[in-house]
């Protein structure tokens, strides 16, 4: 009978101090612009998912429309997943990215 694989020490990875800070920072959802949906349409999602009031909900809507895009939620990686995929399942265009 032969011997088993030999054991390997296996070292930690060294994350330095600002890694470790940016696993705390949360994700934000940001919300694009785009040719197809209209902004009631958008305005509306916005109250139906995340629960704004008309007047938030039309105020993301116009930064969308306006500057292109706005930060709709944050959280862990896990929301901002979750939250992204509600929104795609609306026909919106969404991403996610670390905050800054």
């Amino acid at each position: 009978m032969s011997p088993g694989p030999t054991p390997v020490e296996v070292d930690k990875p060294d994350l330095g101090h600002d890694e470790e800070l940016d696993l705390e920072r949360p994700w934000i959802v940001l919300v694009w612009n785009d040719p197809i949906n209209l902004m009631s349409y958008v305005s509306f999602v916005f109250q139906k998912l995340f629960g704004y009031s008309p007047e938030k909900a039309d105020e993301l809507m116009l930064d969308v429309h306006h500057r292109g895009r706005a930060v709709v939620s944050n959280g862990n990686r896990e929301k901002a997943e979750l939250d992204v995929f509600r929104l795609h399942e609306h026909g919106l265009w969404a991403t996610m990215q670390k905050d800054t």
